[in-house]
């Protein structure tokens, strides 16, 4: 920071700990010294829009979520009958869903289904308000055949499919180039059976955290599709039609 003549703000930064329970309880440095600053480790910190625990649990998070949405619903709902079904759709979308789906297959893949139970929630509540169901009415089959909402998990599992589809076509954001790498691409592969399926390859790991991360699981969960849906002469339509149908069947 010094060479670039910078200067750190203790008031404006935040310093968080990650690992494991196992791995934080072991931890005895209680606080951070940086030259003439001070820093105290933190639970929780913010960063673009998402909080971070220290294991990675992202309940914290997930209850930020669902407050906001909650609240978007309360006002929504008081001039619900002034709005159309594609006016709430339209409203819906831009308050509730954008909320729920913003980078939640970074954020809330591989996470334990009491935060998604908390989400999927949240979009039963906004689909109730979509469709002016009661609040006990019983709202799957209005989300499946009404709205075609895919549920929480499936959501996630859509995003990261995508982002394997864009980047093993060159299609994607330049920084995924090396996240999906066909396995003919890696040197003392090329006779592998997984060559001929065309599966991409995925690093190893040997901790449940490291399965979360990006690089793991978009290939992962690429490598999991059927072999119709990785041709390489699918178009994106036709890919994200079936996709949806097989997570659809999947839910």
């Amino acid at each position: 920071m010094t060479s670039n003549r910078r200067k750190l703000n203790a008031d404006k930064t935040e310093f968080i700990w990650l690992g494991t329970r196992q791995q934080l309880a072991k931890i005895t440095l209680s606080v951070l010294q940086l030259k003439d600053q001070i820093l105290t480790p933190l639970k929780k910190i913010r960063s673009l829009g998402i909080v971070f625990d220290g294991e990675l649990e992202m309940d914290a998070h997930a209850g930020n979520v669902v407050q906001t949405c909650f609240y978007q619903l309360r006002q929504l709902r008081s001039v619900r009958r002034s709005l159309t079904l594609d006016a709430r759709r339209t409203h819906a979308a831009a308050f509730i869903s954008s909320r729920v789906d913003y980078c939640n297959a970074v954020v809330f893949y591989g996470v334990s289904s009491q935060v998604t139970r908390r989400l999927q929630m949240v979009l039963n509540a906004d689909a109730r308000l979509v469709v002016s169901a009661g609040k006990y009415d019983h709202i799957t089959l209005a989300i499946r055949d009404v709205l075609h909402w895919l549920p929480v998990p499936q959501r996630i599992l859509f995003k990261m499919a995508f982002t394997a589809f864009d980047s093993i076509r060159g299609t994607g954001p330049a920084y995924f180039k090396d996240v999906c790498i066909s396995v003919s691409d890696v040197s003392g592969r090329p006779n592998f059976r997984s060559v001929w399926r065309g599966n991409m390859f995925v690093p190893r790991t040997r901790t449940l955290l490291g399965r979360r991360s990006f690089r793991i699981a978009v290939p992962l969960i690429g490598n999991s599709l059927p072999e119709d849906m990785r041709s390489v002469t699918i178009s994106r339509e036709q890919f994200r039609a079936r996709l949806k149908t097989q997570l659809f069947s999947q839910a």
